[in-house]
């Protein structure tokens, strides 16, 4: 049998210990990814992802979130939905039943969480609101990804964008960064799940890397899984996720899977340059991660774990 593992990218641990509570009670990895970063979602004061997540530049709340089996591949998304919580149960459900389709997005979306049962919800807190237009108000300091590092060029470059879009979208009367969840069980199945509200003040209908295969998501239970949080638009060209397990199929650990995925994006040119990080499972259940600055962790869990650890990712810089 294989060892319970379950690692996460920062902010995942309002959901990681649930999450193995589950594997422990012998459900499946699909089970306690879902649930973990359900938790995430719901966690009111993270305004990165679900309820209380930051607005787009019309000031609405748009989520997207993806989830992927190891051993099947089989994948489901959804991007750019408003208006209900929980995107990463609308992704699975679209894996499970309507498996003629990978990713639904906007309005087709919300029709079919409509459609399946799915409680509609108002998404923006008063919190996240006035967050929001704090963050109009002040030059970043910190990442526009959040994660606790410093500002980078492209995120001054980006805020400045961020409010000609804000002026041509009047917002509605009434720490933004993605979450990415890994889980092993007893079988060996390995499961990643991703969740975000997505850059705050984006153009209304974006959709990041999140929601995309081999971009912000990746499983192959034969060599691992992986997932990014920071710049989605870097992962998106560069194929990160799929990269790193690229990587591991020809036999880099992860951290090194994920040292050298970075590395190559960021050889691409970008104006709106921000920090990009991954983590990653091996299929033998060793896992790691890389970030483009100091100071990055994951979080991880064990069947032996009393409580989440965090542990370092590799520094690119």
């Amino acid at each position: 049998m294989a060892e319970l593992l379950i690692i996460g990218s920062e902010r995942s641990e309002a959901g990681i210990p649930a999450a193995m509570e589950i594997l422990r009670r012998g459900g499946s990895a699909l089970e306690a990814v879902e649930r973990g970063l359900i938790l995430c979602e719901d966690n009111l004061a993270d305004h990165y992802v679900g309820t209380g997540g930051l607005p787009n530049a019309r000031g609405e709340v748009e989520l997207d979130a993806s989830i992927m089996v190891g051993s099947s591949r089989a994948f489901g998304a959804v991007g750019a939905v408003k208006n209900f919580p929980n995107p990463i149960s609308i992704a699975r459900a679209v894996m499970e039943k309507l498996p003629q389709h990978a990713l639904l997005v906007g309005q087709g979306a919300e029709d079919f969480a409509d459609s399946v049962g799915f409680k509609r919800a108002e998404l923006l807190t008063p919190e996240a609101k006035e967050l929001w237009l704090q963050q109009l108000r002040d030059v970043p300091v910190q990442s526009i990804e959040g994660e606790n590092t410093k500002a980078m060029t492209g995120d001054v470059r980006y805020r400045l964008a961020a409010i000609e879009l804000v002026k041509k979208f009047a917002p509605h009367e009434g720490p933004w960064g993605t979450i990415n969840i890994i889980a092993r069980d007893r079988s060996g199945e390995i499961v990643c799940g991703v969740s975000t509200s997505g850059y705050p003040y984006k153009h209304p209908g974006r959709v990041g890397d999140s929601s995309i295969p081999g971009a912000g998501n990746y499983a192959d239970s034969r060599y691992g899984a992986a997932a990014c949080t920071g710049r989605g638009e870097l992962s998106l060209r560069g194929g990160t996720a799929r990269t790193v397990v690229e990587n591991m199929r020809h036999g880099m650990s992860a951290e090194d899977a994920c040292f050298e995925a970075l590395k190559d994006a960021r050889n691409l040119p970008d104006d709106f340059r921000a920090e990009l990080r991954c983590l990653a499972i091996t299929a033998d259940g060793h896992h790691g991660g890389a970030a483009g600055m100091e100071g990055s962790t994951y979080t991880l869990m064990t069947e032996s774990s009393t409580q989440p650890e965090f542990r370092p990712r590799k520094a690119l810089l």
